[in-house]
């Protein structure tokens, strides 16, 4: 190479002054007396040492480049599969019911004079509600106990002569027929005071009847009359209600299917009950916040809505605060196990083929990536609850899955380094070839 270009220099005709010098940049002026231009022959010779020095440079460096590239390992974040008590916890619809509900209806006739509650308020046992005229009802109440006097006066006569007859009668003084008719008219006035008395009671109840009192204690409802309506007996039209709201119930639906599992798992041990007691709740409101009070679940029904094939579940939660109000939508978490060799794995490993099957990437004993198909259909927080596919030990890819395809080598970094505000790998920055 170098001898072409030592050549190549002495050929150039900027060093042989017999020839021209055809340069087209500067052919103006390179003539074939050169002598004239010593600077021109100057700067030509400088721009060939430059390009010589160029060359040399680039065949040094292309003889230092090695021949073969080094493959790097990807690396991938993971967490070794491990056996722990996990408490089984199911999220459950259910609706906010009274926990005891009143509908007023009026018991006699009349006209309403006063309503005696505010609408939205609490009432207590016994507080006055509505007060119908009580006019009617006091006028025979009145009779009736004018009707009981007068019974009363009459077995009083009746009595005096019935125990004279029966001195006069020891002494032949009165037949024994007449005697025995005094007898009979005693017996009559005992039973027209008691007919007299009901009537009296009757009216009595009547006329408290008029004053529509509050049977339970609660919230009242809106009223659907005002003063001056017409009411009767025993109508349709309810005039107003009275709900019980603390505490409240909470009504919950469970597949039967869940329920049939869940008791079978216990039944052959898989499962541990989570309280000898009652099984504690949380309620989950519309918004997704969690009241501050926590329930108890007190029965499970015993029989099975054959349309949607649910059992009813029932739970008392305290309302002191009124926050939980009848018909309200909620969702409740309740402990019902604790699985004592439970595998939990993050939701982000968990993915689904295209048969819909719940899937992980494992690295294996070779490192190398394979796919595993698992069985999770319960979510706790932000896990997925394992049952069938992974076993104590294996590590399951949580980070670092788009790097590796199925079958390939890679470098499995534990996820206990990484930071526990993150799930990704906190890896060593190397600095990379020039």
């Amino acid at each position: 190479m170098l001898d072409i270009l030592k050549k190549h220099i002495q050929s150039s005709p900027l060093l042989n002054h017999s020839q021209p010098f055809y340069f087209p940049s500067i052919n103006r002026i390179a003539q074939p007396n050169m002598k004239k231009y010593p600077a021109i022959r100057f700067y030509v010779f400088l721009n060939l040492c430059i390009s010589l020095a160029f060359l040399m440079a680039g065949c040094k460096q292309s003889a230092s480049e090695p021949k073969t590239k080094v493959e790097t390992v990807p690396e991938v974040g993971v967490v070794t599969v491990k056996l722990q008590a996990q408490s089984i916890v199911t999220e459950l619809p259910g609706r906010t019911v009274a926990r005891m509900i009143a509908e007023i209806r009026p018991q006699v006739g009349g006209i309403i004079q006063k309503r005696a509650f505010v609408e939205g308020a609490n009432v207590k046992t016994g507080d006055l509600l509505y007060q119908i005229d009580p006019a009617v009802y006091r006028a025979v109440y009145d009779s009736a106990q004018a009707n009981v006097k007068k019974s009363e006066a009459n077995l009083a006569s009746l009595k005096s002569k019935a125990e004279r007859y029966a001195e006069l009668v020891k002494i032949n003084a009165v037949s024994k027929q007449d005697n025995d008719d005094i007898n009979a008219l005693f017996k009559q006035g005992e039973a027209d005071l008691l007919l007299t008395q009901a009537a009296l009671q009757t009216a009595r109840i009547n006329l408290n009847f008029t004053r529509i009192i509050a049977p339970i204690s609660g919230r009242v409802d809106v009223s659907a009359v005002t003063p001056g309506a017409l009411v009767t007996a025993n109508q349709d039209v309810v005039l107003t209600r009275i709900q019980q709201l603390d505490p409240i119930f909470v009504d919950i639906t469970q597949s039967s299917n869940e329920l049939l599992r869940l008791k079978r798992d216990m039944a052959s041990g898989d499962l541990k009950k989570a309280s000898t007691s009652e099984a504690p709740i949380k309620v989950i409101l519309e918004d997704g916040s969690v009241y501050s009070h926590e329930g108890i679940l007190k029965f499970s029904g015993v029989t099975v809505n054959p349309t949607s094939g649910a059992v009813t579940l029932r739970a008392i939660v305290p309302n002191n605060e009124g926050l939980l109000l009848p018909g309200m939508y909620v969702r409740a978490r309740i402990r019902e196990a604790v699985d004592e060799h439970a595998i939990v794995v993050p939701q982000q490993s968990v993915s689904r083929n295209a048969q819909g099957e719940a899937t992980v990437l494992v690295v294996n004993n070779q490192s190398k990536v394979e796919v595993r198909i698992i069985a999770a259909d319960k979510s706790i927080g932000n896990q997925w609850l394992v049952t069938e596919g992974l076993v104590a030990g294996e590590q399951v890819i949580v980070d670092g899955m788009q790097k590796a395809s199925v079958g390939d080598k890679v470098k499995a970094i534990e996820m206990a380094a990484a930071s526990s505000a993150s799930t990704k790998i906190n890896r060593p920055v190397t600095p990379s070839n020039p």
